[in-house]
C-alpha cells in the first residue's frame, strides 16, 4: 500500500477505530483510566508528526502569492467565521455542544488538506506554502474567537485547571518539536527522508486516538448520540457553504483552477485533533464537546470524498 492509498481510504480506518473503540470500552470498562492516562502522550506524538508535515521553516513562502493567500486569509477567518456564527443559530442551546461546534469549525485543517488538495487535482505547492500560516493564525487568533463567540462561558473555560497545561505541552511543545527537526532535517539533504517517513505516521496515530477516546468516553459518546442528529445538519450546511464562498472568493481573486481548488479544499477541511486535546481538558460536563469534534471529523471526512467529485466539475482546468 502506497501513503497516498492509505490516506484516501483513512476515513474507514478512524470509522473501524472508533466502532472497535466502542465495542472494547462496553466489554472492558476497567481499561478506560488506562487509556485517559496514555492518551495524552499519544496526542502529543500525533501532533508532532503532524507539525512535522508542515513546512515551518518556510513560513515565508505562504505569503509570496498575494491573491491566494489573501483569499485563503479572508475565507478563513473573516468569512467562515461568520458562516459559524450563523450556524450557531440552528445548533441546541448547550454549552457543551455550542463549544464543540466553535473550535472544531473555526480553525482550518492543516494535514488532510493538503492530501485532498492534491487528490482533487489542487495546487498542492500552494497548499504546502499556506498551511503553516494557516496554523499559526489559529493558534493566536483562537482565544479571541472563543472569546467572541462563547461570551462568559469563555473565562470559564479559562479557568480550567488543565487548559493553560494542555496548551503549552500538547500543542506548543510538538510544535516547537517539530520547528526544531524541520530545522534539523535542513542542514543535510540525506535527513529530508527521515521527515517523509514521519508522513505515514499520522493516519495510524489518529485512528489510535479515535480508538482511545471511544474506548475511555463510551458513556459520553453514547450519552449524545441524540445530539449528533442535530449538528449534523450544521455540519452539512457548513460543507455546502464553504464549497460555495470558496467559488466566489475564486472567481474574485481570478484564481486558476487549481489554486481556486486549493482555496476550497482550505476552506471545507477543519483542524478537529488539533483542538481536541483542549476539549479533553475539560471537566466531565464539557466531554459533549468532544464527542461533537470527532463526529465533525467523519462528517467531513465523508464530505471529502463528495468534495473530490464535485470539485474538479465545478472548477474544471482550462484544458477540460
Amino acid at each position: 500500500m502506497t501513503r497516498q492509498q492509505l490516506e484516501r481510504h483513512q476515513v474507514w480506518l478512524y470509522l473501524a477505530a472508533i466502532i472497535t473503540g466502542l465495542g472494547a470500552g462496553t466489554a472492558a470498562p476497567a481499561v478506560a483510566p488506562f487509556l485517559e492516562t496514555t492518551l495524552w502522550p499519544a496526542l502529543g506524538f500525533l501532533l508532532y508528526t503532524t507539525f512535522t508535515q508542515v513546512p515551518l521553516t518556510g513560513i515565508s513562502r505562504g505569503f509570496r502569492d498575494g491573491r491566494f493567500i489573501g483569499a485563503v486569509l479572508a475565507g478563513n477567518f473573516v468569512l467562515i467565521p461568520l458562516l459559524v456564527w450563523s450556524l450557531l443559530l440552528v445548533v441546541p442551546d448547550d454549552p457543551a455542544i455550542r463549544l464543540g461546534v466553535v473550535l472544531v469549525l473555526l480553525m482550518p485543517c492543516t494535514d488532510w488538506y493538503v492530501t485532498f488538495t492534491h487528490l482533487g487535482g489542487g495546487d498542492t505547492p500552494r497548499a504546502i506554502a499556506v498551511t503553516p500560516v494557516n496554523l499559526i493564525l489559529q493558534l493566536l487568533l483562537l482565544p479571541a474567537y472563543l472569546w467572541l463567540f462563547m461570551g462568559e462561558t469563555f473565562l470559564d473555560l479559562l479557568a480550567a485547571d488543565r487548559i493553560a497545561t494542555v496548551f503549552a505541552t500538547l500543542l506548543l511543545l510538538p510544535l516547537l518539536a517539530a520547528w526544531l527537526t524541520e530545522v534539523w532535517a535542513g542542514r543535510k539533504a540525506s535527513r529530508a527522508g527521515r521527515i517523509a517517513a514521519t508522513g505515514w505516521l499520522p493516519v495510524p496515530l489518529l485512528a489510535l486516538v479515535l480508538f482511545m477516546i471511544a474506548a475511555s468516553q463510551v458513556d459520553a459518546v453514547f450519552a449524545a448520540t441524540p445530539v449528533l442528529g442535530q449538528v449534523l445538519g450544521a455540519f452539512l450546511a457548513f460543507l455546502v457553504a464553504a464549497l460555495l464562498i470558496g467559488l466566489a472568493l475564486g472567481r474574485l481573486a481570478r484564481l486558476s483552477a487549481p489554486a481556486s481548488r486549493a482555496l476550497i479544499f482550505s476552506l471545507g477541511t477543519r483542524n478537529s485533533f488539533l483542538v481536541l486535546p483542549l476539549a479533553l481538558a475539560l471537566a466531565p460536563q464539557w466531554q459533549t464537546a468532544t464527542v461533537v469534534i470527532v463526529f465533525q471529523s467523519l462528517v467531513e471526512l465523508f464530505g471529502m470524498l463528495v468534495y473530490l467529485w464535485l470539485v474538479p466539475q465545478l472548477v474544471p482546468a482550462p484544458n477540460g
